[in-house]
């Protein structure tokens, strides 16, 4: 018996102690498997690290755990800047027979542990869940030999955000717990499925239907791969407190939808479908006292396509409910809803709302309406709603934090009939809306708004639009004394006749007090006495003078400042007076963030832009300042402080047409002072012309004129001819980008320079010239000038053992240019290098590259004792040591690292000797001809790669503003990940050494 137990014994621990082998043992093996798997299959950004991987049997016997820690995919352009996944743990499963004993492990389950994805859609159908590779395009010729038996997947605290611009839908969950378990390989199996989300957010075409709830379910999936048929078995859903059941099924044949679906409440207290209601699902919800009983159901049934939707109908029945959160002192009661929505048809069309019953009572407040639609085709109806609210005691149920509210609201509203627009038909239409003695107290200041009074009548006796009538009698406050009264009456639905006044003043700064606003400053006081006549019908057909609006309006002490203008505005004091055609700006005087601006002028067809749809606002203004900072205005920096933020591209209005005087004493542009600045400027189809325009700067003047057109913000354009008179040459180099990209030589030269010069081309996101698309033309003149300390100059002396110091006088050059694509090309021109007749020509790219021939005739003396012996053995007098040998240099490389050669490649001592051998036979001509014509057809070989390396960098810049286009849209995505707790935070570091980073 003892030697059994002993024999047992060693037995279990050897079982025990290959249990804990085995893992360590296999490690390499399924940690191979795993890097292989990526290689083949992802071809995106995968970030693990092998130390952080570990292998258990114990986790989920009899299958081998493995576990990845910090696993992260990116993906590739152009979502290389978005994390497709980031998991705190990926486990994943195999059987352990199979690691044991064959070939190949087969994956039996996959568990996602913490973390985040991104699934990103863009307009075009592009998504960056699109990471395998097609089974054309693989990695590898070998086939993946993982076997596939999943039967478990697990999810925990999971965070995930689906962003489909092409469909204009958005859906963000937080905190996601989900397991099912089925034979997944199997065509026709059964899923047990439990899960649970926060849903932050569902959105479609700009509509939040569902936000800030949380859902759970378990129920039995039936799922046939086949044919992709989905059925719900017997199961319990969770919304908030609202429990439901959901059965029936979901089947994608083909391009259908086929939909067969069934639901119900499952709890029939009023309570569970009150949580549903955004402000009342509270932590304080479970204290909510509340009765009444309510009834859920509902069916959905039928085909989704492009021309079909699904018939259903949807009942929702509330009776006798009540509420009341137990510190507050009245309740709300006598609930009651009879809510459907049918459609019988395939046709949305024919959709039909009934609510026959709704009631509530605010306490001693009731409310009552009914609410009849027959469909949307003819927008037949039948509806009414009346209430007498007692708004002190609406507040006592519905408490606003800091606020009081006082006054009695009384609606009495009826519509009755059908909508036709062609027929000139609407329902008839009796609604009455009266707010008496109105009252807000905000504990942020003393004194509250009184004597608010609202009178409005919306009347139609007959049901034809001509008979329509609004009629805004009255409306009005009073604060600290300061009243606002004002009337509007509306007429004919098809004219919309108006006639309306305003008149009185109001403090702005006290209005933020009373009701703040988010991230904005305002203060200031408006005075207005404004007087309106005139019809849409008018406005359409062009007819303004029909259109009388006059009065006068006085802003003073005006300031404004918002996150989105953290430089603020500020108008000390500002007059417009309105007439029919125009608004006349008499006074205004501003400060623009640091800038102070006064402006004088008129803006006309002001009424067709502000009422009609295409409207262009047209004014003559003439604007002055004595100091214009660009910088502050040019930046997406939400700091006051633009000193070392970069620029960004400025859109135009395309509905605002303006002929504008400009004059400033100074403005400031990127680091340029430009003074005494003055010109004409046309803001015309979102392009801003400039004509006639001249500054003084850089020890010189520039004139110019010419356009700046970001219609296309991804390319946007400008096209301008600039006059320049005795700029500095070194102040230039460190100004102008252009400068300092085609003519380097300038960092090394004194003097001033004039030029005409005419360019176009694109800008880039900082707002300056993207110097591959620069096309034009121009003449550089320089009347003197020196080169000192130039490596050209150092290279030249070198290679030729010339004597000369390192520095040249140059003057009366006249340099022609033209730009094309981004290379500059220099025509031949002579100058005076020393003392010797040269003659330059070549080219100067965007990258900074150069490339020039530089024709020299220099005298053999000058050659010195090199040049001597070569004299001596020449017989005759055809060559002596003032004879000019002609000496072709090419330069190439950069400017700053010049590459400096003899044409031909000889050295200095056969050139002297060829060059006065020729001057003997008369051929000394033809030798630089040569390295001429050589230099020429070598210059078309690198102007075409400078072309195709251009157009790749206009593409990449078009690429990079696309992305700055679509900020709206992911500063949206941003909001919605800011509500996942932990959402896309980047994988954490991981040794160097062992880090596997797949860039597939």
């Amino acid at each position: 018996m003892k030697k059994t137990l002993i024999i047992l014994s060693a037995i279990f621990l050897f079982l025990i102690a290959s249990a804990i082998a085995i893992p360590f043992i296999f490690k390499d093996k399924i940690a191979a498997r795993i890097d292989q798997e990526i290689a083949q299959s992802v071809n995106a950004k995968v970030l693990y690290d092998l130390d952080n991987i570990s292998l258990s049997i114990f986790r989920n016997f009899p299958n081998v755990s493995a576990n990845v820690k910090d696993f992260g995919i990116v993906g590739n352009a152009p979502f290389e800047n978005d994390t497709l996944a980031r998991l705190d743990e990926l486990q994943i499963d195999f059987n352990l027979k199979s690691v044991l004993f064959d070939d190949y492990p087969t994956l039996t389950g996959v568990h996602l542990n913490g973390g985040s994805i991104y699934i990103k859609v863009l307009e075009d159908g592009t998504a960056n869940y699109d990471i395998t590779y097609p089974s054309e395009e693989t990695t590898s010729t070998e086939e993946s030999s993982l076997r596939i038996g999943v039967d478990q997947i697990e999810i925990n605290h999971l965070n995930l955000v689906y962003d489909d611009r092409s469909l204009s839908y958005f859906m963000a969950l937080g905190d996601i717990n989900a397991i099912g378990n089925g034979e997944f390989t199997s065509e026709v199996y059964e899923l047990p499925i439990e899960l649970e989300a926060l849903i932050a957010e569902i959105n479609y075409e700009g509509t939040s239907y569902l936000s800030n709830k949380t859902f759970s379910g378990e129920t039995l999936l039936n799922i046939d791969m086949g044919n992709m048929r989905f059925t719900l078995g017997e199961g319990d859903f969770q919304l908030n407190d609202f429990l439901f059941g959901l059965t029936g099924y979901l089947a994608i044949p083909a391009d259908d939808i086929e939909l067969d679906l069934a639901f119900s409440g499952k709890n029939n207290e009023f309570k569970s479908i009150l949580s549903l209601v955004p402000g009342i699902y509270s932590d304080s919800f479970s204290s909510l006292e509340t009765s009444g009983t309510m009834d859920f159901s509902g069916f959905v049934k039928g085909v989704y396509n492009d021309t079909k939707f699904p018939a259903f109908d949807i009942s929702l029945k509330v009776a006798d409910g009540m509420f009341q959160y137990p510190d507050l002192p009245r309740p709300v009661k006598n609930v009651h809803l009879d809510l459907r929505v049918l459609n019988e048809t395939d046709h949305l069309d024919n959709t039909s709302v009934a609510i026959p019953t709704f009631n509530l009572d605010f306490s001693s407040n009731p409310l009552s309406g009914k609410f009849f639609l027959q469909d949307l085709i003819t927008y037949t109806m039948d509806a009414a709603i009346k209430g007498n609210l007692n708004l002190e005691e609406m507040t006592s149920i519905f408490p606003i934090d800091g606020m009081s509210l006082k006054g009695n609201l009384a609606i009495n509203a009826t519509a009755k009939g059908r909508y036709d627009s062609i027929a000139g038909v609407i329902p008839a239409i009796d609604a009455k809306l009266v707010l008496a003695n109105g009252y807000a107290k905000s504990t942020e200041y003393p004194a509250p708004i009184e004597n608010i009074n609202v009178n409005a009548l919306i009347q139609n006796n007959s049901g034809n639009m001509n008979d329509f009538l609004v009629n805004l009698s009255q409306f009005g406050f009073e604060l600290e004394e300061e009243q606002i009264q004002g009337e509007m009456k509306i007429t004919d639905f098809e004219k919309l006749n108006w006639d309306g006044a305003i008149k009185g003043g109001v403090d702005l700064k006290k209005i933020m007090a009373i009701f703040p606003m988010e991230d904005m400053n305002l203060e200031g006081r408006i005075q207005a006495d404004i007087l309106t006549q005139g019809s849409y019908a008018a406005l359409e057909a062009g007819k303004y003078q029909q259109l009388d609006t006059k009065g006068r309006m006085e802003v003073s002490g005006f300031k404004y400042s918002s996150s989105e203008v953290p430089q603020g505005v500020e108008i000390s004091k500002a007059i417009a007076e309105f007439s029919p055609a125009s608004i006349k700006l008499t006074e205004f005087d501003s400060k623009l963030g640091e800038s102070p601006v006064q402006a004088t002028g008129s803006l006309s067809n002001y009424m067709e832009y502000l009422l009609g749809e295409n409207g262009t606002l047209k004014g003559q203004l003439s604007i002055k300042s004595t100091r214009f900072n660009v910088n502050e205005w040019m930046t997406e920096d939400n700091s006051p402080d633009t000193s070392n933020t970069e620029m960004t591209v400025i859109e135009l209005p395309t509905t605002i047409d303006f002929s504008m005087s400009v004059a400033a004493n100074e403005v400031i542009y990127d680091n340029m002072s430009l003074r005494d600045m003055k010109g004409s400027m046309t803001l015309k189809d979102g392009v801003l012309k400039f004509s006639d325009a001249s500054m003084n700067t850089l020890g010189g003047s520039i004139a110019l004129s010419g356009t700046y057109d970001p219609r296309d913000i991804t390319v946007p354009k400008f096209n301008f001819d600039l006059n320049i008179v005795e700029l500095s040459i070194a102040e230039a180099f460190k100004s102008f980008n252009t400068v300092k990209a085609f003519a380097p030589i300038a960092q090394n030269l004194t003097g001033k320079f004039n030029s005409t010069l005419s360019f176009s081309g694109n800008l880039g996101q900082d707002m300056m010239p993207l110097l591959s698309s620069l096309d034009g033309s121009g003449l550089l003149k320089i009347a003197e000038t020196a080169l000192k300390d130039s490596k050209i100059l150092e290279g030249i002396t070198s290679l030729t053992s010339l004597k000369d110091v390192n520095t040249v006088q140059l003057r009366n050059i006249s340099i022609p240019i033209s730009i094309d694509n981004g290379v500059m090309d220099v025509k031949p021109f002579d100058v005076k290098l020393w003392d010797y007749e040269a003659n330059v020509q070549g080219s100067a790219g965007f990258d900074g590259s150069i490339n020039y021939l530089v024709n020299m005739q220099v005298p053999a003396g000058k050659f010195g004792a090199q040049a001597n012996s070569i004299l001596a053995t020449i017989s005759g007098s055809a060559v002596d040591e003032n004879t000019k040998i002609p000496i072709a240099l090419n330069l190439s490389g950069t400017y700053n690292s010049p590459k400096i050669a003899l044409a031909g490649g000889n050295s200095i001592e056969s050139l002297l000797t060829d060059a006065l051998k020729a001057r003997v036979s008369g051929e000394a001509q033809a030798l630089q001809t040569k390295a001429t014509e050589q230099f020429n057809a070598a210059q078309d070989s690198i102007k075409k790669e400078m072309k195709l390396k251009a157009e790749v960098v206009q593409d990449s810049v078009k690429k990079e503003l696309e992305k700055q286009a679509n900020v709206t849209k992911d500063k949206a995505v941003d909001e919605a990940k800011k509500l996942l707790k932990g959402f896309l935070s980047a994988p954490k570091e991981t040794k160097p050494d062992t880090t596997k980073i797949k860039e597939n």
